[in-house]
């Protein structure tokens, strides 16, 4: 097995086994430290907020009435939902996990509420289950820095998006190097921080998958505690990160694919 599909597997055992105990606890989660607050969005139940975002992905999405919504890593529902919301009867709301609790958790959220036009299928966002261009809008919520390969995902995003969609994505991103015990700790990956790539690889490869007009929309520095980095490195390896100028942060960006048609980007 490749270090690429060990990460994944990781990730995957990982977020099934917080799909089976119900939300997000210990310090491994991004709970607590990046997750903004959905709870005053129309559509948001907590049954399907497990605590693991780091945005508001759907916030500046411009969903509207009737539109096709791809929620990427969608978890429990959560993104989803609310994405519903706003798109409406009319819209078609569509989730990809690779998690099969989560799918299953996802499922049985929506048949909770009644939901006949929001979907979850299991499958893998760097080779999405979906046909090309069908998407007005794409969202994703701290999942792709999950993941090694983020050029492979940008590159679906193109593929499904219809020519004029758009794409809101949140997650995390570095400005300045991480210290490697952090980089190799599995806690830390779990957490959304240790996949991370710099912020401007991070934009090129958004770039390189002929995405236009991208925009961060917004960004905020991601602190973690002391006491938790104290657990992977010594005072003076933490007191040299802090002196680094390093930083984590949470960005929300947007971009769209080209308007004009097969054979102009």
């Amino acid at each position: 097995m490749t270090n690429e599909n060990q990460i994944k597997e990781m990730v995957k055992q990982s977020y099934s086994e917080i799909a089976l105990q119900g939300g997000c606890c210990g310090a491994e989660c991004c709970s607590g430290i990046m997750n903004d607050d959905y709870s005053k969005l129309d559509g948001y139940n907590p049954d399907a907020d497990l605590g693991l975002g780091c945005g508001l992905p759907t916030q500046f999405a411009k969903i509207k009435a009737g539109d096709t919504v791809v929620d990427l890593g969608s978890g429990a529902g959560n993104d989803c939902f609310v994405a519903r919301a706003e798109a409406g009867e009319t819209g078609k709301i569509i989730g990809i996990d690779f998690s099969e609790p989560m799918i299953e958790k996802a499922r049985q959220n929506a048949e909770k509420r009644g939901y006949k036009n929001v979907t979850f299928r299991l499958g893998d966002i760097e080779k999405m289950p979906l046909g090309g261009t069908i998407a007005d809008v794409v969202i994703s919520n701290c999942v792709l820095n999950l993941l090694p390969t983020k050029d492979k995902i940008f590159h679906e995003i193109f593929r499904v998006l219809k020519y004029g969609g758009r794409f809101c994505i949140s997650d995390v991103v570095l400005v300045g190097e991480l210290p490697d015990k952090l980089k190799e700790a599995a806690e830390m990956y779990f957490g959304c921080v240790s996949g991370a790539i710099q912020k401007d690889d991070y934009l090129k490869e958004i770039s390189n998958a002929k995405l236009l007009n991208v925009k961060i929309e917004k960004e905020t520095q991601i602190v973690i505690p002391d006491e938790h980095l104290a657990k992977f490195l010594s005072p003076e390896e933490l007191q040299k990160f802090k002196d680094s100028g390093a930083k984590i942060l949470s960005i929300t960006v947007t971009g769209e694919k080209c308007k004009c048609g097969p054979g102009c980007c």
